[in-house]
């Protein structure tokens, strides 16, 4: 009895089997944050503000909106039609949002926190507005959420656009925020996002002391401090962050996946136009994909075990 090497169509389908498999195991799940910049119906109602903003929002499966003011949500219902029309006619995904309602100290100036979400592969599980209105101008409206393609199935999201002039004292104050999320959802794989104003002349190095987000070392911080999130180019400071609580956390997101989108380079449109959106750039970060076997389809796997059995009595 001599053992003969598998056939060619046998091989060919294990090496389509691991090509799946890699494909699949090395995509991720992207959550973005956008300060938008008084985002609200005559921003939406510009086509190539629409167009743009569509572009950056359908790269991401979970897209924070700060500086938002559209207390009526027609801004957010025209920038989810664009974005379901963009993807419908491939049957692809759904965006649904998530919003806090109007928040700050001035009428001038009252601004909402927006989740934007792919329905198809998250849920909004838990929400809740941190009421301290004495600790932030705007006050984190956080949200639990629920996904079976991430390696974290559940976790927070706690955004926060500080007011400049109290940026050390409100980014300080987001540990407090961090102890009654914990509390009231038992979980600890929280992310801190947003445009914290946490550079240049609003959070110095000496203010880093005061501020536990910085001293505590289970919190890391995932767009550095030299890092540049502002269109202008005239000044280079770090004001949007990304910030992780926790080994298990830190471990389920890729390895320097955190980082600035530069829609002028990526889309290829000059600053200028860039500047009709925000002033500032995106930042993103990417959660690594849960386990892949479980979602191998059962046909794939009953073909590649017939085709193992039929080289295998072949040989005998």
């Amino acid at each position: 009895m001599r053992w003969r090497c598998p056939s060619l169509p046998l091989f060919l389908l294990f090496s389509s089997l691991t090509l799946f498999v890699g494909t699949a195991t090395v995509s991720g799940f992207r959550i973005c944050s956008y300060n938008v910049q008084r985002f609200g119906p005559n921003k939406m109602a510009n086509h190539r503000i629409r167009y743009t903003l569509t572009r950056v929002v359908s790269r991401c499966d979970i897209c924070l909106l700060q500086n938002v003011v559209d207390p009526t949500g027609e801004a957010i219902n025209s920038l989810l039609s664009s974005l379901n029309r963009r993807f419908i006619r491939r049957d692809k995904y759904r965006y649904q949002s998530v919003s806090s309602g109007s928040l700050g100290n001035s009428s001038a100036d009252m601004q909402q926190y927006v989740f934007l979400y792919r329905a198809q592969s998250v849920a909004v599980t838990g929400r809740y507005q941190y009421e301290n209105n004495q600790s932030f101008v705007r006050p984190p409206f956080v949200v639990q959420f629920h996904s079976n393609k991430t390696e974290i199935k559940d976790f927070i999201l706690v955004p926060l656009h500080s007011d400049p002039d109290r940026a050390v004292q409100e980014i300080d104050q987001l540990y407090e925020v961090f102890q009654a999320v914990i509390k009231k959802w038992n979980n600890k794989n929280v992310m801190f996002l947003g445009d914290f104003h946490a550079a240049c002349a609003y959070v110095t190095r000496s203010d880093k002391i005061n501020i536990r987000l910085f001293t505590n070392t289970n919190f890391t911080w995932l767009i550095g401090d030299k890092v540049d999130t502002t269109v202008m180019g005239k000044v280079s400071c770090a004001y949007d962050r990304i910030v992780v609580y926790g080994q298990p956390f830190l471990e389920a997101i890729i390895p320097f996946s955190a980082q600035v989108f530069n829609l002028a380079k990526e889309f290829k449109i000059p600053n200028t136009k860039v500047l009709e959106v925000s002033d500032h750039f995106p930042v993103e970060v990417t959660l690594k994909s849960s386990a892949l076997l479980p979602q191998i389809t059962p046909l794939l796997i009953l073909l590649s075990v017939s085709a193992l059995m039929q080289s295998f009595m072949s040989a005998l």
